[in-house]
């Protein structure tokens, strides 16, 4: 992280494309509780900015332009998300419908952990290992 006027800022933003930008920010904030921060539309592109409620970290979601050479296709991402309290996601994301990959357990090595795919077939993880 770096250094902000005091405050730790996250460094690393995964970016990521979808089919239908407006299903996909409903899915995350919808089903998991992110926070949507910031929101832009220019003609007909649609990018928004959302974050996890604890302040750290964001994603960046946006529509696929096929005209960008950078843009990617969808379906195709793995997102991982630190939380105190995966237990309680799981219970949310579960009541939502959404689809299980890997069901809630404890990891040898401490984390707690599960895994759901979005619509567009992203995997969504959620534990409790922050990283060294």
């Amino acid at each position: 992280m770096t250094q902000n006027n005091g405050i730790d800022r996250p460094s690393v933003w995964p970016c990521l494309s979808f089919r239908d930008a407006g299903a996909a920010i409903d899915f995350p904030v919808d089903v998991f509780g992110f926070v949507e921060r910031a929101r832009r539309t220019d003609d007909d592109s649609l990018n928004v900015e959302i974050g996890w409620p604890s302040g750290a970290g964001g994603i960046m979601i946006g529509a696929i332009d096929t005209a960008d050479e950078c843009a990617q296709p969808s379906g195709g991402s793995s997102i991982y998300v630190v939380t105190d309290d995966p237990d309680a996601v799981f219970a949310r994301t579960t009541a939502s419908g959404a689809k299980v990959v890997r069901e809630i357990r404890d990891e040898d090595y401490g984390n707690r952990t599960f895994t759901v795919r979005d619509p567009e077939g992203n995997l969504w993880s959620f534990g409790t290992y922050p990283g060294r």
